[in-house]
Parts: structure tokens; C-alpha cells; sequence
């Protein structure tokens, strides 16, 4: 039995590790077209502002430890093509050479790539990247590419366009090194993955911390300026009224979300579902034969809301652990995600768990949201702080659907 997994973070590698679990004498390769497996990019902010020491320890398991597992890794290797028929995979190496692999059962974990919005200097003739100051944000690569900006570069400010989980945690660690932060987000809000009322004590966070929030404001244009400084970028936007806003600063960070990439499947036939990801069922298996597939490519099967796209990396854990059993012939089914998600902001942290109550009512629910705080201890005891909680149910049955909490991180 030859199982074969595409992709090097959280799904191809809880794939093959599980499959070599259930059979040692399994032969399991992955195919990752970096030279990381099994990096945290969760972690990527505390690397760039030196929380982390260095970037080896962003890494799960090294990769000797993965060999030691009994995989074979193919590193700096992309997978090109499938041949569902013949069971092959069509690979290159970093030289460019051609290689096929067969395969008895084979594990997609594309996972996904950030997505680029339609912003001028972004793409295009002449585009701006890594060299100007300008970058996107998800993987090992473009991590180093950050970090070679700002140790060569020494860059006093930054515009960071976004406001999300990346985009608020980037913006912790460079005021962390230093740098005047301009934070852009085109909603109203910052951290638009919970109520507005938590949203703001976010802000507030960020702005009492030195960062200039721009919220409602879109970027249009990002271009190098006449000022002959190295690195120098004009980022052009629109507020909510449609007034131009602009700002100068030395480097900026696109971090806006990611899409699936799922090019090399849907090339082989794969169906695709919600929001373009891999269509799987429960048991991850895709609609071609001995294909599975599983991680931040592939649609969600959501404990409330049915199937829906929300990438998460222990998400990818579970449904690679399943792919890679059920490739051995196994049964078992992904019981569903309830998306819970924490991200610290400075010394406080705002979490989320099931639906909030827009959500919930687009879903069919009659929701009703109540909020409330409490103290995280004891008042009585020194050093207690306060934790703001938003609490979600049906209003027809009593079910629980949800909660939101914002507080000290430490507690």
C-alpha cells in the first residue's frame, strides 16, 4: 500500500502520520512544495516580533522526527497533475525535473493561499512584492521575506491592510519592534468575526496602543513614492463617505484572508462546493476514486450551519487524521467544526465558539444574544479582571448556539 499526501502542514502530515499508525509497513510519502513541514503559521506573528526565538520553533515536529515516523518527504516539490485512471501523480522538483509517483490512495492537503483583493500595484506590469516592501502573508517563504524587510530594510511604519486574525496579530508584534502601525480594514469594524460591541473594545485596544485605526476604508493603490527614500510606499484609500485617504509609511502588509487552492484537484475532476473548496464527505473522501482530501481546501461540515468554508488549522488536524485512516480502508467520520477561534491583542484576547446571531438566523434559528460580564476570579483577590461575554441561544428551544468573550489573555 502506497499512500501518497499532497501538501506539508496540518492535514497532509495528520494524514500521514495517522496512516502510519494503523500500518507501519505502510509506504507513505508527502509531497510539500516548501522545504517546511509542519510549521505553525499561526505562530508567524510571535516569530516576527521576536516572542519566538527563532524560526525552527514554529515547527510541530522537525524533519527528522517526521522520518523517523516512517514517511518519506519529498521537500521543494510541487504536484503538477493527477491521473485518477492510472493513479499518478506528476510532480517537479525544484530543478525543474519531471517526475510520477504512483499511488494506491492518495490525500489532497492543498490547504489555501492568501488572497490578493483588487488593489492597484498589487498584480499586473510592474507589480509591487517583497523587494519594494510590499507582501502577503501565509506561508514560511513570505514570512522570510517580512523578516528580510525588516532587518535590512529597517522600516519605521507600517500600513497593515486588514483587521483580521493575522492582520491584528501582525499589528501586536511590529508595535512590538517598534514600528508606527497604520491599521486599514474596509468594514466597519476591526475583528468582524465578532459583535461590533467586542469589536470596539478591540479598537480601543489597538488605538491605546499606539496604532492609527482606519476602519470603513478601502485601499485602492499602493505605489512607490519620488521621495527617493528606500522603500517609501503611498497607500491611496476611500473612507465610508467616499472622501480619499491616504498615508506614507515604509512597508505594508497585505493580510485580507485566504481562498482554497484547489486547482490541482478540480483539474482532475474533482467536484467543487461552497466557496470554490473541494467537495468531501464526512469520511473526506472526494468523488474520485481513492482521492481524499481534507485541511483549508476543502468545504466544511459545520455542527450548525451545515457545509461551509472555515479554515481552521485544528480543523485541518482532525479531517487529515481521518483522510489518512480512511485511506487504510477506515470508516471513520468528521463529527463537524463549531469554528472556535482565539487571537490575542496585546495583553487581552477575544475568542468565539458556534454562531453569533446573524449567523444563526440566516441559518433558521430564532436567536436571541444577551451580554453580560463577570470577573475572571474573585475580586477579592488581587489581580482579577473583567471578561465582557456574549451568549448566543434559539429562542424557540433553549439551545445553546454560541459564545464570544473578550479579556485579559493571562486569565
Amino acid at each position: 500500500m502506497h499512500v501518497v499526501m499532497i501538501g506539508g502542514s496540518d492535514a497532509g502530515i495528520s494524514a500521514a502520520l495517522r496512516a502510519r499508525e494503523l500500518d507501519p509497513a505502510a509506504e507513505v510519502t508527502v509531497v510539500l512544495a516548501d522545504a517546511y513541514p509542519n510549521f505553525s503559521i499561526c505562530g508567524i506573528p510571535y516569530y516576527v516580533s521576536g516572542e519566538v526565538g527563532h524560526w525552527r520553533n514554529l515547527a510541530h515536529r522537525s524533519i527528522a522526527d517526521l522520518e523517523a515516523a516512517g514517511m518519506r518527504l519529498r521537500v521543494d516539490t510541487t504536484a503538477r497533475r493527477i491521473d485518477v485512471p492510472g493513479r499518478k501523480l506528476l510532480v517537479t522538483s525544484a530543478d525543474g525535473a519531471e517526475e510520477v509517483l504512483g499511488y494506491d490512495k492518495l490525500v489532497v492537503g492543498t490547504g489555501a493561499v492568501p488572497v490578493r483583493p483588487p488593489v492597484g500595484g498589487l498584480s499586473g506590469p510592474g507589480a509591487l512584492g517583497p523587494a519594494d516592501g510590499v507582501h502577503l502573508l501565509h506561508s514560511m517563504g513570505d514570512t522570510f521575506a517580512v523578516m528580510a524587510t525588516l532587518e535590512q530594510a529597517a522600516p519605521a511604519s507600517a500600513v497593515i491592510v486588514g483587521a483580521g486574525y493575522i492582520g491584528l496579530e501582525m499589528a501586536d508584534a511590529l508595535i512590538t519592534r517598534g514600528l508606527q502601525v497604520i491599521q486599514m480594514e474596509q468594514l466597519p469594524e476591526v475583528l468582524p468575526t465578532v459583535d461590533p460591541a467586542l469589536g470596539t473594545l478591540v479598537h480601543d485596544q489597538l488605538a491605546g496602543r499606539g496604532v492609527e485605526v482606519l476602519t470603513g476604508t478601502t485601499v485602492r493603490r499602493i505605489t512607490r513614492t519620488d521621495t527617493g527614500e528606500p522603500g517609501r510606499l503611498q497607500v491611496e484609500a476611500t473612507d465610508a463617505d467616499g472622501a480619499g485617504v491616504t498615508r506614507l509609511a515604509d512597508m505594508v502588509l497585505v493580510v485580507v484572508g485566504v481562498r482554497p487552492d484547489t486547482a490541482l484537484a478540480a483539474s482532475a475532476g474533482a467536484t467543487l462546493g461552497v466557496r470554490g473548496t473541494i467537495a468531501v464527505d464526512r469520511g473526506m473522501r472526494t468523488n474520485l476514486p481513492d482521492v481524499f482530501a481534507a485541511g483549508d481546501c476543502v468545504v466544511t461540515h459545520h455542527r450548525l450551519l451545515g457545509e461551509t468554508y472555515l479554515p481552521l488549522g485544528t480543523t485541518a488536524h482532525k479531517q487529515g487524521r481521518i483522510a489518512g485512516e480512511n485511506a487504510l480502508g477506515g470508516d471513520r467520520q468528521f463529527q463537524g467544526s463549531l469554528g472556535t477561534q482565539v487571537v490575542k491583542i496585546f495583553d487581552q484576547a477575544a475568542a468565539r465558539t458556534g454562531l453569533r446571531d446573524h449567523e444563526a438566523a440566516a441559518a433558521g434559528y430564532d436567536p436571541v444574544t444577551i451580554a453580560s460580564e463577570a470577573d475572571d476570579h474573585k475580586a477579592y483577590y488581587p489581580g482579577s479582571h473583567r471578561i465582557q461575554i456574549r451568549i448566543t441561544a434559539d429562542r424557540r428551544t433553549g439551545q445553546f448556539l454560541g459564545a464570544q468573550l473578550y479579556g485579559h489573555k493571562a486569565r
